[in-house]
């Protein structure tokens, strides 16, 4: 079968041959081009339409920083890196659930860590698929000193971003502070494998290696 588009291009030059021959007849009808005239083409007639752009939509564009945060050289590129993921995962979606982020954050900086849990669950309330949601009020938890619920948000930040490598350090953290050495170099070594260059991951696995590297061997 012919392809769609040659078979219409067909039956729009089949009356071509009848137009030509009556343009020879009468050429008042048709006169002759001008000198200088350029005679449009095939392709002025049927332009061929540029393939579009694939579309560049968010998961994508953080897709492709994890793939440069994972590849940066040194911890300067790194860290820059690092900041465009942290933007985009500060962005709800919900201008409200943002506002109350910046609220419990600036609540967090101030040490009213009361208010700052009861705005974060609000914004868990708004907005229960935002990692960075559960993620906060881990960090709150855990400065008013509840590591047990801190961990259980660490856990569902981790369900909707399994790349977090804030919330991995953070885990780390706690399971060291509980004497579980071999768990927080586990937490520790996953967030180095999605941002190796991070400094206080590295200094942290190389003050434990030898330690839990020598209970294993």
């Amino acid at each position: 079968m012919l392809p769609v588009a040659f078979a219409l291009a067909l039956v729009a030059a089949a009356p071509l041959g009848i137009t030509a021959a009556c343009a020879q007849e009468n050429p008042l009808q048709n006169p002759p081009p001008r000198p200088g005239v350029v005679p449009p083409s095939d392709k002025d007639d049927n332009p061929v339409a540029p393939a579009p752009a694939p579309l560049r939509t968010p998961a994508a564009t953080l897709d492709r920083l994890f793939e440069r945060l994972t590849a940066a050289k040194t911890p300067e590129e790194a860290k820059g890196i690092a900041n465009l993921i942290q933007r985009r995962w500060a962005r709800s979606g919900s201008d409200t659930a943002d506002l109350l982020m910046t609220r419990a954050q600036s609540a967090m900086k101030d040490k009213q860590l009361e208010l700052a849990i009861e705005l974060l669950d609000r914004v868990i309330s708004l907005e229960p698929n935002w990692a960075e949601g559960w993620n906060q009020r881990a960090n709150a938890l855990f400065l008013a000193g509840d590591p047990i619920r801190s961990m259980i948000d660490i856990g569902e930040a981790l369900k909707r971003e399994p790349r977090h490598y804030g919330a991995m350090m953070g885990l780390g953290t706690i399971l060291r502070q509980q004497g579980d050495d071999k768990r927080a170099m586990v937490a520790y070594r996953r967030a180095l494998e999605v941002y190796p260059q991070m400094e206080a991951v590295k200094s942290a696995v190389e003050s434990l290696k030898s330690e839990v590297d020598g209970r294993d061997a």
